[in-house]
């Protein structure tokens, strides 16, 4: 009896044991685990371009095993989104020519103009914003963003990201993008004292444009006064609390390259330099001596090396001597100063400043001073001549109106960029400017914007209205020098 008890117990535990290998296995074999598992693939959408699946095909071969299928699918935004299964796989531009006077174009027409992705965006093609957004601006919006997404379960799809992530390129962004606004003849002086006066606060001037400019990494103007106690609504002196409108501007270069800084005696010069470097704003093209003078601005910022000179060839205001002044131009002098930047790996941005067009007119709005060869002298054969000395980008910055500006060989020109900040209301040509933005990323200039300026009777310099600002720049285009 105690033996049929055994074997039945023994029997209940093989039976037990049985049904629960069963069920293991069958649960496994029903659920596709276990010894029953078939590893996870990538399944690869069709949305997909050619480009993304060339792009995923070597990196796909050397994938780990993965617990389930993971899918890998394409999509794109007019916005930077962030989430954690999907990666920016890509970011396209909206291009135009160079020359054309179009800055901005609407979603709506993205469609008629061409897209580049953003690492093959050049200086020699013309970045428009999209929807009143520049995207070497916000990095935000202002292009079209493509991303690959991954789904899957967390931790497949955690896994691929990582992989995929390292094999992307690094794109343009506000910690890699160096943005450098530069600007036009700034004399805070004459009129624009009596208007002090009446003000009673310098940053007035600034009022405007200051937010504008203070948004770039780095900000220039060509400051043709110094500050002295002795400025009046006469003279070519400021008074010393037009400082803050410099301030005001987020100034951190001023090129001392003017024919007037000297108006107001040595000292006053030698004063201002001192303000300056009280204030942290850095000089270029000018100084206490002739040596000191032609001492080259080097700017290495977010890993862009830059080699900024600045030299006269005017009237007068510079030094031969050990007296203060601007930095004589010579032949000699910017074929070593270039060639020592490019030895570097420099980008070299040279500022002239040349004899002024004195073309103007109090009624008609002459057009003279537009082009490059003007009353002034032919600009033309100098500055390209510094372009063949090796430098990428020269800009005038003794006119009083804003002249034309070409590219030419693998650099570019701009003949005169006008008053950013004087008294001159009474001409219609010397109320306007133009602040050029350069874009430095990976040490290559990428893009130049051109966006002009104005003042009026109030001395207070604003941005251009979009639409005269498109008629400005092309006719400034019209007047372009022959290649």
């Amino acid at each position: 009896m105690r033996k049929h008890k055994v074997g039945i117990i023994i029997g209940s535990l093989l039976g037990a044991i049985a049904l629960g290998i069963t069920s293991f296995f069958g649960v496994q074999y029903f659920t596709g685990s276990g010894i029953f598992h078939q590893p996870g693939v990538v399944v690869l959408a069709e949305n997909l371009s050619t480009q993304q699946q060339e792009f995923l095909a070597p990196i796909l071969d050397n994938f780990p095993e993965l617990d389930r299928n993971v899918t890998i699918s394409s999509k794109t935004s007019q916005t930077l989104e962030t989430d954690n299964n999907q990666l920016l796989y890509d970011i396209l531009v909206p291009i135009t020519d160079f020359y054309d006077p179009i800055s901005n174009i609407s979603s709506a027409e993205i469609n008629n103009y061409t897209l580049i992705p953003v690492l093959e965006l050049t200086s020699q093609q013309k970045l428009l914003a999209l929807d009143d957004i520049y995207y070497l601006d916000s990095f935000k919006a202002g292009a079209v963003f493509e991303y690959l997404v991954i789904e899957g379960e967390s931790p497949d799809v955690v896994k691929i990201t990582a992989i995929i992530q390292e094999k992307l390129p690094i794109f343009p962004s506000a910690e890699n993008v160096l943005t450098f606004a530069q600007t036009g003849v700034t004399a805070l002086s004459r009129g624009m004292n009596a208007k002090l006066a009446q003000v009673g606060d310098a940053t007035y001037f600034a009022e405007n444009i200051g937010p504008f400019l203070s948004q770039f990494d780095l900000a220039h103007t060509s400051n043709e006064s110094s500050f002295s106690a002795l400025a009046d609504d006469r003279n070519i002196c400021s008074k010393p609390q037009m400082i803050d409108t410099l301030t005001a501007i987020g100034l951190d270069i001023v090129e001392l390259t003017g024919n007037h800084n000297q108006d107001c005696g040595d000292q006053a010069a030698l004063d201002t330099l001192a303000t300056y470097a009280e204030l942290g704003i850095q000089t270029v093209g000018g100084g206490a001596t002739a040596e000191l003078a032609a001492v080259p601005l080097q700017i290495d910022q977010k890993d862009n090396h830059i080699t900024f000179l600045a030299y006269n060839i005017s009237t007068g205001g510079y030094t031969l001597d050990a007296t203060p002044g601007a930095n004589f131009y010579t032949t000699e002098k910017a074929r070593t100063d270039i060639t020592a930047a490019k030895e570097r790996g420099d980008i070299v941005i040279v500022d002239i400043q040349y004899f002024e067009c004195n073309n103007y007119d109090n009624a008609a709005d002459l057009r003279t001073c537009d082009y490059a060869n003007s009353s002034a002298g032919n600009q033309i054969d100098l500055f390209r001549e510094v372009i063949d000395l090796g430098a990428d980008i020269v800009v005038g910055t003794a006119a009083h109106q804003p002249q034309t500006y070409e590219l030419y060989n693998d650099g570019a020109i701009y003949y005169g960029l006008g008053n950013l900040f004087f008294d001159q209301i009474w001409w219609p040509g010397t109320t306007r400017s133009l602040i050029l933005v350069h874009y430095f990323f990976n040490n290559q200039l990428i893009q130049t914007r051109i966006i002009p300026t104005i003042y009026d009777e109030t001395m207070q310099t604003k941005l251009m209205e979009s639409d005269a600002a498109a008629a400005f720049i092309e006719r400034l285009n019209g007047a372009r020098p022959e290649a």
